[in-house]
């Protein structure tokens, strides 16, 4: 037996609310190198010339996420790893708590509370919670985006030099609805990733404990994570790649989500959709990995310490 144990008394909504922040930051701290990795190789193909604001095409200056990180490491430091990683866990504290910690409680406001729980009410929930995180964490995710993709090599021009600076410039220079940039492609993304994410964890985790193959512990969760991240990976690639190059284009430079995918599509092929497949799955893999199994032992953490001190011995 591994962990803490199931406990017979249910984690209670905010418990959840708590721990899936938490866990959704400890999961950031461990697996945002590949997430920077994914976002350059998701915006390689086109890169924003700083000193005139105009589109440039950048060919073969990443291979592979390691070939990514490796090139990252030798021209820009290994501090750019963790470019926006500030942004990256204001957005987890305000994204995950809402759409992972929540998930449990609108499943049961669809179904009513009722035991057996559809294929249906699960997509639901993972939607409705996907969309009321986004609406909270735009503002974060568009920061963290812009960090990533920002490349501090010698010479050049730095956007944004810390994270409430790049809100404040974003705000100045593009308006509020700069802040919320790509939010129609993000509500898209998160609704589909969430779904993929939560309602895969749940379907396998229920399976295997209703056909009793594990217990209710660490391999359990560890099988069930592993089997979300690939499902994830590949539903949502062609939505990430698009939120990634809007979210990241200069002022005008796409019309619109739909103008950004056509224009990848016409300039750069089909294959420009799975651009950093690799780094997403072993980005979401490792990271769902770390967030389900943290996020499992915490509400069992956080449950014992309720108990124990409602009740002092």
């Amino acid at each position: 037996m591994v962990g803490f144990k199931p406990l017979d008394v249910a984690p209670t909504a905010g418990v959840k609310f708590v721990g899936a922040g938490t866990a959704a930051c400890i999961a950031d701290l461990i697996t945002f190198p590949l997430d920077t990795a994914k976002v350059r190789l998701q915006i390689q193909g086109e890169s924003l010339t700083l000193s005139t604001g105009s589109r440039a095409l950048v060919a073969g200056q990443y291979h592979g996420v390691f070939g990514t990180i490796a090139t990252m490491i030798r021209t820009e430091g290994p501090r750019s790893l963790y470019n926006g990683l500030v942004a990256g866990l204001q957005r987890q504290m305000s994204f995950a708590s809402v759409r992972i910690g929540l998930y449990d409680s609108v499943k049961a406001f669809y179904t009513s509370g009722a035991e057996h729980v559809g294929l249906g009410s699960r997509i639901l929930a993972g939607c409705t919670t996907g969309a009321m995180a986004v609406t909270f964490a735009q503002p974060t995710d568009v920061v963290k985006v812009r960090f990533q993709a920002q490349q501090r090599t010698a010479g050049s021009v730095k956007r944004y030099s810390g994270t409430m600076q790049a809100y404040r410039i974003i705000a100045r220079e593009e308006g509020v609805r700069g802040l919320w940039k790509g939010t129609g492609p993000n509500i898209t993304r998160n609704a589909v990733v969430n779904c993929a994410e939560l309602v895969t964890y749940d379907i396998i985790k229920d399976a295997i404990l209703k056909y009793k193959l594990m217990t209710d512990n660490l391999p359990c969760h560890l099988t069930s994570a592993f089997g979300a991240g690939f499902c994830t990976t590949v539903i949502a690639s062609p939505v990430d790649v698009v939120k990634t190059r809007y979210m990241n284009s200069a002022p005008g430079q796409y019309k619109n989500a739909v103008r950004c995918a056509y224009l990848m599509f016409r300039t750069e092929g089909p294959t420009a959709f799975y651009k950093g497949f690799v780094p997403s799955f072993l980005r979401l893999g490792s990271w769902n990995i770390v967030m389900f199994v943290t996020y499992e032992q915490l509400k069992r953490a956080f449950m014992l310490a309720k108990l124990s001190w409602a009740s002092p011995q």
